[in-house]
């Protein structure tokens, strides 16, 4: 068999560098150990975040009820600090219901630690919710 002098064969050599052994399988574990890292991650604050997202929606709908209904403030309050366990809400959270100009309003503060392997994340939480002012009665 002759060979063209253009084309020569290079044999595969199966003699790899020793700095390249194990490259493959390193960068594989590390991307492995991110990924974990993230979903262990989402995995602790996505309960914490949607509960407050339905706390802000049950907030939203008491001071429209309240206002709609001629409630006072307070119940806005009472209803909160009832639904509060079941949303995850520490007992030391400060509720402030207003009214005003015919509109009820209710702010809700708290910090609600999220525990990750060596670090605490607080997750602070602070909403205002407004009734809507065509709700009102005038």
């Amino acid at each position: 068999m002759k060979f063209s002098p253009l084309r020569q064969e290079v044999p595969m050599s199966p003699v790899t560098k020793p700095s390249e052994r194990g490259s493959a399988r390193l960068k594989f574990l590390v991307v492995v150990a991110i990924i974990a890292s993230v979903a262990y991650a989402g995995y602790l604050y996505i309960p914490v975040a949607y509960q407050a997202y339905l706390f802000k929606d049950l907030m939203q709908h008491d001071v429209d009820v309240a206002a709609t209904q001629g409630y006072p403030a307070s119940w806005v309050k009472d209803q909160l600090t009832k639904a509060a366990p079941e949303y995850g809400v520490p007992p030391d959270a400060v509720i402030a219901p207003t009214q005003r100009e015919n509109r009820v309003e209710v702010t809700v503060q708290f910090v609600r630690p999220i525990e990750f392997s060596g670090y605490t994340y607080q997750y602070d939480f602070d909403h205002t919710a407004k009734s809507s002012s065509f709700l009102a009665f005038k």
